[in-house]
């Protein structure tokens, strides 16, 4: 007689599976599927279960149960992400997204993205926004690459740069800083570098207790160094946080690299001058960038520009538009113009026909229209163009949209494209 031990259990039915926002008392579980979900160690540490509480939000944090164990997590919170003119628009921010290997392919996912979209548009907000472990993944409920992200390696010895440099020649200086001073300075910082850079998303206290060490996931944390640079007149134009590691060669020569967490700056002589503050300490022979824009101005900064070359480059920000109107209305536009967008968008929130009309000044109005369609694409396509990034014309050679009128997509390129890339320096 077999065992009941022995006796494989049938696989769940979907249906028997409760996908709902987390209880106060299974937050432990979720995080424990939470980390299996990210390769991680399962039990998490009582230090990393404190850090996470203050991010939990009653009816933001779903899980999937399973015989009362959670098999799947989904978070969402609330963000404000820039549009291109600088308005604020509130986005429905999705991030701790795991489906446990036991459970793959029992639309858990879909599942959780559906409860939580509908949520969100139920809220008001008028997008959602994530960024992607895996590309497949979510075109499917709606999100397209909205920014892209490029890291630079650079070799200073090569770059051309006096390595004797003691400051920036504009009457400017650059200083090192502590975490509370980041703290401080920080946060109004970002917000003046939010308005002006399409694609930013906002910043709570809690993050910059994580970025300064005062919050952490992990039992250990290491500080790194924090530099700001000063104008003129003293206003705090730019920031940095970076690391170092400690190499050196058989010949006892420094091969160190400086590796930028993150980089702010409002204007350019500040960009200028931290990457130049970079390049000049002693013993680093390489600096890491970090997550810049792919039209950043760090390799022109240079005297040689190649001795910046590029490590990774991929797409960054996603969007999912949830209001087509107070999306398109909330942006500005390049010229002035008329556009009808056929949307598709399945059952989803965003389907249907939309004039865009943009005057002179920049501003634009939308409204539902029954009108002939110029262009028609799908709503991941439309959160590809939203943001200014991506080419109606290129979207159009790849089949993602259709000309209805000739010359459309030329002119919505007109419309919607950007002089600079938008760019998202956050991962959330």
């Amino acid at each position: 007689m077999t065992s009941s031990a022995a006796t494989p259990r049938a696989a769940t039915s979907r249906t028997d599976i409760d996908v709902r926002p987390i209880t106060e008392t299974e937050f432990e579980d979720w995080n424990r599927a939470l980390n299996i979900g990210f390769l991680r160690e399962p039990t998490p540490a009582r230090e990393e279960l404190d850090a996470r509480r203050p991010e939990f939000r009653r009816g933001r944090s779903l899980g999937a149960f399973d015989g009362g164990r959670c098999v799947a997590t989904l978070r969402s919170f609330a963000q404000e992400l820039t549009a291109v003119g600088g308005a604020a628009v509130p986005a429905d921010a999705i991030s701790n997204v795991t489906v446990s290997p036991t459970h793959r392919r029992r639309g858990l996912l879909t599942r959780m993205m559906a409860q939580d979209l509908a949520a969100a548009k139920e809220r008001g907000d008028v997008v959602a926004t994530l960024i992607a472990a895996e590309y497949p993944i979510y075109g499917r409920y709606g999100f397209g690459p909205a920014t892209w992200m490029t890291e630079w390696t650079v070799d200073v010895p090569r770059s051309g740069l006096d390595p004797r440099w003691a400051g920036p020649e504009d009457g400017g200086r650059v200083d090192l800083v502590d975490a509370e001073d980041v703290r401080k300075l920080g946060p109004e910082l970002h917000e003046r570098l939010r308005v002006a850079q399409p694609g930013a998303v906002s910043r709570t206290e809690h993050w910059w207790k994580f970025a300064t060490g005062a919050l952490s996931h992990r039992p250990t944390w290491t500080e790194p160094c924090f530099a700001v640079y000063r104008s003129a007149d003293g206003e705090v134009e730019g920031m940095v946080s970076y690391k170092a590691d400690d190499h050196w060669d058989d010949s006892m020569q420094p091969q160190n690299t400086a590796s930028v967490n993150w980089l702010l700056a409002v204007s350019p002589a500040a960009e200028r001058a931290l990457w130049h503050y970079l390049c000049s300490i002693d013993w680093i022979v390489k600096v890491r960038s970090g997550w810049r824009a792919p039209d950043d101005l760090l390799p022109s900064f240079l005297p040689d520009p190649r001795a910046a070359t590029v490590t990774i480059q991929t797409d960054w920000l996603w969007v999912r538009v949830l209001d087509v109107v107070r999306a398109l209305e909330a942006r500005t536009y390049g010229a002035a113009g008329r556009l009808v967008l056929e949307v598709v968008d399945g059952s989803g929130p965003a389907g249907g026909r939309y004039r865009l009309e943009a005057s002179a000044d920049g501003t634009g109005t939308c409204a539902a229209t029954t009108e002939s369609a110029d262009l028609t694409l799908d709503v991941a396509g439309l959160a590809s163009l939203w943001l200014g990034d991506e080419s109606a014309v290129r979207l159009a050679a790849l089949g993602r949209v259709r000309e209805e009128r000739a010359g459309a997509a030329r002119q919505a390129d007109a419309l919607l494209r950007t002089s600079r890339r938008p760019w998202c320096p956050d991962l959330f």
